[in-house]
């Protein structure tokens, strides 16, 4: 079977109205709920499941090695990693307001801890991911790419999602 030509009229990026890439990655952390009805007010961990999502243009550069790409996924790994997830991965992460916790968790010297203006909560806890990349990503790469989502998993059936207005 002989190869279809391009139709010469239509480049190869007029037809795309919105580009995203996705990377995910996962991490392990403790926390607790504090004042939770049920048992997440106690002390317990989570295999969390972190999907950034990235909005931008094709990088076009004559010889780049990401050209064809909005942005390289060992990038958006290598990133991601020094500025949250090797911050969060193995940590507690506790509300500045759990002075129960946070006293005994400061009892024990070199314990990773992470303290949070807000409850540990999935939904605050994608809040402060989506601050923290959103900052990292659009620092570095400018306004042709930006983060444009975040989900984050608590479990393999409940997550949020904090998306770019």
């Amino acid at each position: 079977m002989a190869p279809v030509d391009a139709d010469p009229q239509v480049s190869e990026h007029s037809l795309i109205a919105v580009l995203t890439i996705t990377r995910k990655l996962e991490f392990d952390a403790g926390h607790r709920i504090p004042d939770h009805r049920s048992q997440c007010r106690n002390l317990h961990g989570h295999r969390y499941v972190l999907e950034i999502t990235l909005q931008g243009d094709l990088v076009d550069t004559e010889g780049a090695p990401d050209r064809g790409m909005v942005m390289d996924f060992a990038d958006v790994k290598s990133l991601a990693n020094e500025h949250l997830v090797d911050r969060w991965d193995h940590a507690f992460l506790v509300y500045e307001g759990d002075t129960q916790v946070r006293g005994f968790l400061e009892s024990m010297a070199g314990h990773k801890t992470v303290v949070l203006d807000r409850i540990p909560t999935v939904e605050n806890l994608a809040a402060v991911a989506f601050d923290i990349l959103a900052n990292v990503y659009d620092a570095h790469y400018g306004v042709n790419l930006r983060l444009h989502k975040v989900r984050l998993y608590e479990t393999p059936n409940c997550w949020a999602d904090v998306v770019r207005d």
